[in-house]
């Protein structure tokens, strides 16, 4: 089946191409060209923006669910409800909890893996942001996390290594170096989450593989002092090591305009991903924990907070909206902020031919307006989202 885009505005990279058409083939996109096809089906976009398919590599859930779940139906719910704000791509993130819930989490993703998904994002392989984090940094990751187990850590990769594409741990815990060379010889993919570690820490960790910050200023270490002596943390690190990409969780609430603007000058467009870090409050309005028995956060001022109010509890955002923020906020163009949502998560998760319009790429394409309102979400080809 071969559709046709046209009439619209194609980001391409840095560039903005008009007059084109879009065709995709199967999965696959076959031409991006003035030239006539034959086609199926026409999408005549009216003048809107066509963009590569966001991808979120740190989304816990929505709509009340999350992906931490022994069913199968809660990872299609969530990736479905994402899709509709134009993610294609999303990692499943799963937070604190027993070995048991994880061992639950990984057999219904098998499952998952193994089943259509014709109306929700693709979800390659699951990001585990915890339970190995720094208690001083907990944030709303709760009670189970715990130090490094290698019992835990080596059973969970030898059972389902082919399933995790990253983990988030704090690298300054005892056993840091063993758990990342487990990680490393099983292709998966280290990051630096809630943790107190200092600059020199983080540097020597670097090496080892913790190649990017997880959720940069949130639970993540700065400048403090020690007996009156100034330290440096992660977040100076992150700026001074070139090679570290970093997250940043666009929703408006998590930064302000001006942390955002500063990561942006020091950090540059080419190392940063925009993620949602979407709980199960992700997409719900202020109140609407309220249909939850037991919600352990509440929504409030557009984002998701602890019952005290001590701390954000993840965001209710989606990709769009953090695509818009980082335009309106940042200041960025339009395509450096489409490109960190796109290019630089896939090549951080090393997800190939997806997050770019190209020939030959996956046929993840999203359709939006000028305030980054989705109107169609194509996922491999098949239209899983249109107003």
């Amino acid at each position: 089946m071969v559709h046709k885009f046209t009439n619209g505005k194609i980001i391409l990279g840095n560039t903005i191409a008009e007059g084109f058409s879009l065709y995709t083939d199967g999965e696959r996109i076959r031409a991006i060209t003035r030239a006539e096809h034959p086609y199926d089906i026409l999408h005549d976009v009216g003048g809107a923006y066509i963009s590569p398919g966001f991808i979120d590599i740190h989304v816990h859930g929505g709509g009340g669910k999350i992906f931490t779940t022994k069913d199968p139906e809660d990872f299609f719910f969530i990736s479905e409800l994402h899709a509709k704000h134009g993610t294609t791509t999303m990692l499943p993130t799963a937070s604190a909890a027993t070995t048991q819930e994880y061992i639950d989490m990984f057999e219904a993703f098998r499952r998952v893996k193994t089943m259509p998904n014709p109306h929700g994002a693709y979800m390659p392989a699951i990001h585990m942001e915890a339970p190995y984090f720094a208690p001083s940094q907990v944030g709303a990751q709760g009670p189970l996390i715990r130090n490094f187990d290698p019992t835990e850590y080596n059973m969970l990769i030898e059972r389902y290594g082919d399933l995790i594409c990253r983990w988030s741990a704090a690298p300054e815990l005892d056993g840091a170096k063993d758990f990342a060379r487990a990680c490393r010889d099983a292709g998966i993919r280290l990051s630096i989450g809630h943790s107190d570690a200092e600059y020199d820490c983080v540097m020597e960790m670097f090496d080892e593989g913790f190649q990017c910050v997880t959720h940069l200023y949130s639970c993540t270490s700065t400048v403090h002092r020690k007996n009156a002596f100034r330290y440096a943390g992660i977040v100076e690190a992150a700026y001074m090591i070139d090679g570290m990409d970093v997250e940043l969780i666009a929703d408006g609430k998590h930064l302000p305009a001006s942390l955002l603007q500063f990561a942006v000058k020091h950090k540059g467009i080419d190392r940063i991903c925009i993620v949602t870090d979407a709980t199960r409050g992700g997409c719900l309005p202020d109140g609407a924990e309220k249909m939850f028995d037991n919600p352990g956060f509440i929504i409030e001022d557009g984002v998701a907070k602890l019952p005290d109010r001590s701390a954000f509890a993840g965001s209710v955002c989606t990709t769009n909206r953090l695509v818009r923020n980082m335009r309106d906020m940042a200041g960025v163009s339009l395509t450096d902020a489409v490109r960190m949502a796109t290019a630089n998560p896939a090549r951080v998760a090393g997800i190939s031919d997806r997050g770019v319009l190209r020939e030959g790429a996956y046929a993840d394409v999203v359709v939006f307006d000028e305030d980054i309102d989705v109107s169609l979400t194509m996922v491999n080809g098949c239209v899983v989202f249109e107003e």
